[in-house]
């Protein structure tokens, strides 16, 4: 299910020359699910059609018997904020009692990692009761633990992601030849993959750190101002590119980045036309990345490897002259074991 939009947190001007504050981006980061603005729409939506813990009947693909058993404050408490979905839109079966479960779990982040019931309740636009609920069935489960008022989540969580990156092969693929080119230019190198209209990290080797946001798998960014962001939706069909720019507004996060949709196709064009892409200070002021596709054996791009170094370390020429070569054929490399793996019946990539 393809997710809407992010709302930008933190600086909202993006003000030109900045590095985009940790502010900025870590918010973008870690406040993606569960934010106040999602809870004040859930609200909004609530008070518009009247029906705020009503107990009307909704269909929510659980039969249309429980009503708001789960405490939802009407118009859907979506804590990524509402999905802007006509009723009638979203799909029968679709089990609305799993996604505020698993909206309570989004709501935690690095910045929030514990959070009372009057948190949680606020961050996803539950109901205090339906908070309630949900926190203690998981901590039933073990997902969430509990000190006093405070709720957090606990180490078991990680096992939903851990399912994903072993089974994800281009994540098992890469980690070797990612460790090998981190060693090899002195510089961190990752591997992501697009998730809707987010950039996510799923194999990472790190060098020294040279951003003010910590980059690990599972970190989300904005795909426009990053150079895998761009390679991946330089690969995007026309139309799937058309409606992520439609929904997509793109701010200044340094006085580099580019926000012109006309220019950015160009750049996007000159990259599917050349197969890499480099990136100057477009995400933090101080950082350039370099970044090439990985295809699967239909040679279908599913993935992007980047290296990044600081500007002031590593000219853009350097970039292109001594980095792209060795990340291409780190490329090439995952490309030909992606394609053996998948040859041999393991799991197609995404």
């Amino acid at each position: 299910m393809r997710r809407p939009p992010r709302a930008w947190l933190g600086d909202p001007a993006g003000a030109p020359g900045r590095a985009g504050s940790a502010g900025s981006i870590v918010r973008y980061v870690n406040e993606r699910e569960g934010s106040a603005a999602g809870a004040a729409r859930a609200s909004k939506d609530a008070a518009a059609n009247g029906r705020a813990e009503a107990g009307e009947t909704q269909a929510d693909g659980t039969g249309g018997d429980a009503g708001r058993a789960d405490g939802s404050r009407g118009g859907g408490g979506r804590a990524d904020g509402a999905r802007d979905r006509a009723p009638g839109a979203r799909r029968t079966d679709f089990v609305q009692s799993l996604d505020r479960g698993l909206a309570v779990i989004r709501c935690f982040s690095s910045e929030h990692p514990s959070l009372t019931l009057s948190e949680v309740a606020e961050r996803t636009g539950l109901t205090r009761a339906a908070a309630r609920r949900f926190l203690l069935t998981l901590q039933e489960l073990g997902y969430v633990g509990s000190s006093g008022r405070q709720f957090s989540l606990r180490p078991r969580v990680l096992a939903l992601g851990y399912a994903y990156l072993s089974s994800f092969s281009v994540s098992q693929i890469a980690q070797p030849h990612l460790e090998d080119l981190a060693e090899q230019l002195h510089e961190s190198c990752s591997v992501s993959v697009l998730d809707g209209d987010d950039l996510v990290y799923v194999a990472r080797a790190s060098a020294n750190r040279i951003m003010t946001i910590a980059l690990t798998v599972g970190t989300r960014l904005p795909p426009y101002p990053t150079s895998m962001g761009r390679i991946l939706l330089a690969h995007l069909p026309g139309q799937e590119l058309d409606a992520y720019l439609r929904r997509t507004k793109m701010r200044k996060l340094t006085e580099h980045t580019i926000t012109d949709q006309a220019q950015f196709r160009a750049v996007l064009a000159e990259a599917r036309s050349r197969g890499w892409t480099a990136v100057d200070q477009e995400l933090e002021a101080g950082v350039r990345s370099i970044a090439v596709p990985i295809r699967d054996s239909s040679r279908k791009v599913v993935a992007a490897i980047n290296a990044s170094a600081h500007a002031a370390r590593v000219p853009m020429r350097t970039l292109e002259k001594q980095f792209l070569p060795k990340l291409q054929e780190a490329a090439r490399q995952i490309d030909s074991e992606l394609a053996a793996r998948m040859s041999t019946g393991t799991r197609a990539v995404l």
